[in-house]
């Protein structure tokens, strides 16, 4: 079952639907804007929807920025949906767990148990393209790639014995492209097991070359976009290509209210000059962050580091702040 499938079933909303009135606004093409008591979030594919009698619907572009394609001097040709969509599943796993729990709380057990069965098969779809982005899967291929080398070789070597040369050469052949295959995937592996990254979740930043304002929500040691975004991004171009780590970021609705999330190479980001603690408007802020520390950077919640396998940031402890009655 696709992500798509899940992620806009029918019946998933219509359970929505007797929990809780939610407000849909439908989008065009691949992503449909929702909101469930108060929080918003962009599911993608075309939105089937059980309408109850309070049920508002309207139309409307999650995305207006410019059709044209990306240059390297425009922001846009960072913009990530495979980022937005990303997090955008990541918001639907967390809302469905909570609506279990809501349906438990009201005794709705027969809700519960479609809800739970649907939070199921997300999370197993959503693993499944985690491991692939972070080089589990990559890993377990590197393994199953060896073992069938090692079986190619045994069946070269009676081919050889044989005098079979025509199917030798053809095993030859099948052999050094999984070994090219092989190698590729153990790097990748090897690469998200010792992953550093310059910056943390719930950083503000800012875009050294577009100089927008924006925060972390999502890294990937090495570029995994696809080969038409690379080109669009001219990743090939930077200084240290694809074999950096790579952001999600949530990018301030006050300087780009088009770009939204956009996916960026390390050396395009640095840190304020000054401390910023200034307003930092997105809708995706509120579920992935519990708020902003005493220095201005935003706190992730428990399940967002989880996915990353990253640790709690504790602020350094400045006594001046409880002589000056602040908070720490």
């Amino acid at each position: 079952m696709s992500i798509n499938t899940l992620v806009t079933s029918r019946c998933s909303v219509a359970y929505f639907s007797q929990l809780r009135e939610p407000r849909i606004v439908l989008g065009a093409g691949r992503f449909s804007l929702c909101s469930f008591g108060g929080k918003n979030a962009s599911l993608a594919g075309p939105c089937e929807v059980s309408q109850p009698r309070s049920l508002r619907v309207r139309a409307g572009w999650l995305f207006k920025g410019s059709s044209g394609k990306g240059s390297e001097l425009d922001p846009s040709c960072e913009h990530s949906e495979s980022a937005n969509e990303d997090i955008l599943m990541f918001f639907f796993e967390l809302d469905l767990a909570t609506r279990v729990q809501y349906a438990l709380n009201l005794e709705q057990y027969e809700i519960a148990q479609q809800l739970r069965n649907k939070l199921t098969e997300v999370e197993s779809e959503v693993i499944k393209l985690r491991e692939s982005r972070r080089g589990s899967a990559s890993k377990s291929e590197a393994q199953d790639m060896a073992i069938s080398i090692l079986r190619l070789r045994a069946d070269l070597q009676n081919a050889i014995q044989s005098e079979n040369y025509s199917l030798a050469a053809e095993l030859r052949d099948k052999i050094s492209k999984l070994e090219a295959k092989s190698l590729s995937a153990s790097v990748k592996a090897q690469a998200y097991e010792n992953a550093q990254y310059a910056f943390r979740l719930g950083q503000k930043v800012k875009h050294k070359i577009f100089g927008y304002r924006a925060v972390i929500c999502g890294m990937d040691p090495v570029c995994c976009e696809s080969k038409s975004w690379i080109d669009g991004a001219n990743v090939e171009k930077l200084t240290r290509g694809p074999d950096q780590p790579f952001y999600q970021v949530l990018v301030d609705m006050q300087e780009d209210p088009n770009l939204l999330v956009a996916y960026v190479p390390e050396e395009n980001l640095v840190v304020p000059d000054r401390q910023d603690t200034g307003r930092f408007d997105h809708p995706y802020a509120s579920f992935l962050f519990y708020g902003m520390d005493a220095s201005g950077d935003f706190i992730p919640i428990k399940q967002l580091r989880e996915k990353y396998n990253q640790p709690r940031h504790e602020l350094p402890y400045d006594p001046s702040d409880e002589q000056d009655g602040k908070d720490a």
